[in-house]
């Protein structure tokens, strides 16, 4: 009897050790499978038109679930938005947050699909999902996607800027010779440190600067003509007259320059891919233009009768990207045709005679 006493004792001894050593692991996570956040709101199907008037208000609030991660756990979770149908590949970040709703501005949801080339004035498919996540060893929850629609709409965005006067600048269109004030700008679309943009320089041997504002208080020129600038260098040469793509890099403190000319080339011109139909510039304009007969087909600007610089239209909302979509020619016809780099982002317009 009491052997059998001190069997019993004996295993409820282990069975209380191992209590103890389970309680001392606390809570296992879920790994393999956690539950995922279920989005609540926006509803699937909602549509929205972004107006500038209504720039500071709040366009949707996306609200969802918490997620099961098999116990009590305090997520972060990154909201992301995809065209629809491309399956997240490149999602946008709207937000990564620690709660379980997000207001989102009009004018933030405005620009992100700007800056992301979605046409504006156009209705674009979206969708929206939520990834939870607690730590690298856990696997991610993501929200099974909400579809809607946005139109954005259309707003003058002011680039940082240089400038680049110099002694050619009266005969060239751009008023009084070494005026910062008159001089024609350079642009850093990505507001990055590098800055690209097009100079007119109507006669050979020309030379100029670049200022940091529209004045003389930060210049930089090139002291040995290699191709790097210096604070207050030297004046920087043009040997010959031309329509110069001049960029910039001022993290690096380098800049580059090319003569170009420009011609518009494809299936619609007289002679399809095969060469340029030369276009012209126009100094007071400040723009190329062709007249030319087109078919119906498809065209790209193209610089110095070669592919090593092209411009094409990727929403077709009649602005230009570097090595961009072919733009198309609906119907045949008599077009003026021209092509804006005066300006960030370049344009380009087809108008039927």
């Amino acid at each position: 009897m009491k052997k059998l006493s001190l069997l019993i004792l004996s295993i409820f001894s282990i069975a209380a050790l191992l209590s103890c050593e389970k309680s001392e692991m606390g809570p296992v996570a879920n790994t393999s499978q956690p539950g995922a956040p279920d989005l609540t709101s926006p509803e699937s199907g909602a549509s929205y038109t972004m107006s500038e008037d209504q720039a500071d208000d709040t366009l949707m609030t996306i609200e969802w679930t918490e997620p099961d991660f098999g116990f009590a756990a305090a997520p972060t979770y990154n909201v992301q938005m995809a065209e629809a149908g491309t399956e997240f590949e490149s999602p946008m970040e709207l937000a990564s947050v620690q709660s379980t709703s997000l207001p989102v501005l009009v004018k933030d949801l405005n620009n992100m699909l700007l800056s992301e080339n979605f046409a504006a004035n156009n209705s674009h498919s979206l969708e929206l999902r939520v990834m939870a996540s607690i730590s690298d060893s856990v696997t991610k929850a993501a929200s099974e996607p909400v579809t809607i629609s946005a139109t954005p709409y259309l707003v003058e965005i002011n680039y940082p800027e240089i400038y680049v006067p110099g002694g050619y600048q009266s005969s060239s269109g751009y008023t009084n010779d070494w005026s910062p004030a008159d001089a024609p700008p350079l642009f850093s679309v990505n507001d990055d440190g590098t800055y690209e943009g097009y100079v007119y320089i109507a006669n050979d041997n020309a030379l100029f600067k670049f200022t940091d504002q529209r004045n003389w208080d930060l210049n930089w020129g090139d002291d040995g003509a290699d191709g790097t600038l210096e604070e207050n260098g030297a004046n920087i040469e043009a040997a010959t007259a031309g329509y110069y793509k001049l960029n910039v890099n001022l993290n690096d403190m380098t800049y580059t320059t090319l003569n170009t000319t420009w011609g518009l080339i494809g299936s619609a011109t007289a002679d399809g891919w095969n060469s340029d139909q030369d276009m012209t510039y126009n100094p007071q304009t400040k723009v190329w233009t062709i007249t030319a007969n087109l078919s119906a087909g498809e065209i790209k600007f193209r610089a110095n009768n070669a592919w090593n610089l092209d411009y094409g239209d990727t929403n077709a909302d009649g602005t230009l990207e570097a090595g961009g979509e072919n733009i198309a020619v609906s119907e045949a016809g008599s077009y003026k045709v021209t092509l804006d780099l005066s300006d960030a982002p370049y344009t380009y317009s087809l108008d039927k005679q």
